[in-house]
């Protein structure tokens, strides 16, 4: 946000959402849109060698990093958007994998929207947790309580279930971090009247 201090942006929490070829651009560029107003340091990381990520629908985004300039220690939560076939390279990209069990073993913040929940419910990252995912993929969410809601909250591991739904997801995710106050605010903001606290 305008007018604050390092110390205090830092106090805001760090995320990283991870982009591959196929991405789905609105999941991912509508939480990165709504984390930055909120004031939350997010960048947009390539799991490629490249800086310029193509989504699914052939809109090219220029990243804020690579993979390997990603220092995890500074990290307070991993998203990973949807859309095909960016799905199936970020769960390809073991690096990105090993990164994701280090930060669900630390219990460190972790979500994943449309197609993306099914590589945590392959990574048994679900169980007794209540999720949703793309109705096409809510098979693979192993073990979890699927629901038909927007965005499911459990614990420290946010869900979203579709392009449609990315603005729950988001205003979930500030939620998380700034409070149920600070969400309904930006919902606000943004002219969006669907907001409901799920924290």
């Amino acid at each position: 946000m305008v007018g604050k201090t390092a110390e205090e942006r830092d106090e805001m929490g760090k995320v990283c959402i991870f982009f591959a070829p196929g991405y789905e651009e609105i999941e991912a560029l509508a939480v990165v849109d709504l984390l930055r107003r909120a004031g939350i340091d997010t960048d947009m990381v390539s799991v490629t060698q490249e800086y310029e990520v193509t989504s699914s629908h052939g809109v090219t985004v220029k990243m804020d990093k690579l993979f390997d300039e990603v220092d995890f220690r500074t990290v307070d939560m991993i998203v990973l958007p949807g859309g095909m076939p960016g799905t199936k390279n970020l769960e390809a990209y073991e690096p990105l994998m090993e990164a994701l069990d280090a930060f669900y073993k630390e219990g460190k913040c972790i979500g994943a929207i449309c197609a993306a929940p099914s590589i945590l419910g392959h990574r048994g990252m679900l169980k007794g947790r209540k999720a949703c995912s793309f109705p096409e993929f809510e098979s693979h969410l192993e073990g979890a309580e699927v629901t038909e809601n927007p965005a499911e909250v459990s614990d420290f591991i946010i869900t979203g279930r579709g392009m449609g739904c990315a603005v729950d997801f988001g205003l979930a995710i500030v939620e998380k971090f700034q409070g149920e106050e600070a969400a309904a605010a930006l919902a606000g903001k943004v002219v969006y009247g669907h907001y409901q606290a799920r924290v």
